[in-house]
């Protein structure tokens, strides 16, 4: 009984915004600009077509080396 009141506060409040809408709206687009066409270009899956071991070796080796490289 208290989710539906919560829910129903939420939904009402929604439905009367004008300006709140638009906001969200742009909420959204930002949120899928970051999270699906930076990572498109910026985080590229170069790791996927290994198999599990070679996946294993290849992030120890490179944090073994990073961290050397610092000392």
């Amino acid at each position: 009984m208290g989710l539906k009141k919560i829910y129903a506060f939420y939904a009402e409040g929604f439905r009367d915004m004008k300006l709140g809408k638009v906001l969200w709206l742009i909420i959204l687009v930002k949120l899928f600009v970051m999270f699906f066409i930076l990572k498109l270009f910026f985080f590229p899956d170069f790791l996927g077509g290994l198999a599990e071991e070679e996946k294993e070796a290849y992030v120890s080796t490179e944090l073994v080396e990073r961290a050397n490289s610092n000392f």
